[in-house]
């Protein structure tokens, strides 16, 4: 059984620690009852996950924390990281969003037991496999890198089906042009300032960065063929020259 805390300003670091925990912000509008419900019951048959309450009227640091405004929040939040954020959500959302929880907890526990050197910056990450990119560090694993190779970058989702389409074809992409292009994914619920940043309006969206431009962005779920011709055209792209066009054809038409 597990007691719901209740979080501050002042000591929700210190309480949650790297302990995975539930987190449910709100002003006291707009609540569901049947979350509420589920909230306590998934709290009273949970042991190895917190659960908690933040009242964000008298804690306007958490609210800015986790982007609170009039609707409540419901986070996944793990080792200072936001994994899933559900807005105004439902009892089934808490099933769910702490499933996925507990299966982010066990597989960073199963990694952190076999993993003896783990790598600390942009260039030590090996490239034979999709890298997760969050709001933190997109500048230097995707744009500043992408002046080292092409970056292709995969926003995606848990609850999206066309992104677990997806998710197969860019394993094998990642280890088939390792060493040519490095394959990032950003979870768009748990990095919302990335979302923001590019309008993502649909998912799966595909990004392309080289020499530190955007090169490519296009949603949908692109069959494999697809996938691999637009690395190719990419890793032969002069994008200097294909800037100097792009002036070019602009002046001309002001002409």
């Amino acid at each position: 059984m597990s007691e719901i805390l209740t979080l501050t300003d002042a000591n929700w670091q210190e309480t949650i620690g790297s302990q995975p925990t539930l987190i449910f912000l709100t002003n006291g509008n707009n609540l569901r009852g049947d979350f509420d419900t589920q909230f306590k019951k998934s709290a009273q048959a949970t042991s190895d996950v917190l659960f908690a309450k933040v009242d964000v009227n008298n804690n306007p640091q958490l609210a800015e924390e986790f982007n609170v405004k009039d609707k409540p929040i419901l986070v996944a939040f793990y080792c200072g990281e936001t994994l899933v954020r559900r807005s105004r959500p439902w009892g089934s959302d808490v099933v769910l969003t702490l499933e996925l929880l507990n299966d982010h907890y066990k597989e960073n526990q199963s990694m952190t037991d076999e993993v003896q050197n783990i790598p600390t910056t942009a260039q030590d990450i090996s490239n034979d496999k999709p890298v997760p990119v969050t709001d933190n560090d997109f500048q230097e694993m995707v744009i500043d890198y992408s002046n080292e190779m092409p970056v292709m970058v995969d926003f995606w989702a848990e609850w999206c089906g066309p992104c677990r389409m997806v998710a197969p074809i860019m394993e094998k992409l990642a280890a088939e042009f390792a060493g040519e292009i490095r394959i990032a994914k950003v979870d768009t619920d748990a990095n919302p300032g990335l979302s923001q940043a590019f309008q993502i309006m649909s998912i799966p969206t595909i990004m392309m960065f080289k020499d530190g431009k955007l090169v490519f962005s296009q949603p949908g779920a692109f069959p494999e063929p697809a996938f691999r011709d637009l690395i190719q055209q990419v890793v032969a792209l002069d994008v200097q020259a294909a800037i100097a066009e792009q002036e070019e054809e602009q002046d001309g038409d002001a002409n």
